[in-house]
């Protein structure tokens, strides 16, 4: 899970509190799409925290979280069978 803040102090003290804490936190530069400059680019704490920690952090500093897309996805279910022959329209 990351939680993604705007300031880069804001996002180091963060994860100095996560890690005071117990837990593992790394601070990296997060690249958003569409952005040109790299002053405005956020940066990311990724944690093995819970959920709740790391949201009361991001609420303090004006944040937010981010879910990794491939935990919070269903499994894809799998494809219907398909019919081996066209269906016939007309008879005769």
């Amino acid at each position: 899970m990351r939680g993604i803040f705007f300031d880069e102090d804001e996002a180091r003290t963060a994860a100095a509190s996560l890690v005071r804490g117990g837990f593992s936190a790394e601070v990296a530069r997060e690249r958003l799409a569409g952005e040109d400059d790299d002053e405005d680019h956020p940066w990311a704490v990724v944690t093995d925290a819970p959920e709740i920690v790391l949201e009361l952090l991001v609420e303090t500093y004006d944040g937010w979280l981010d879910h990794d897309d491939a935990e919070d996805e269903p499994a894809t279910p799998d494809p219907l069978p398909l019919p081996g022959q066209p269906r016939r329209i007309k008879r005769g």
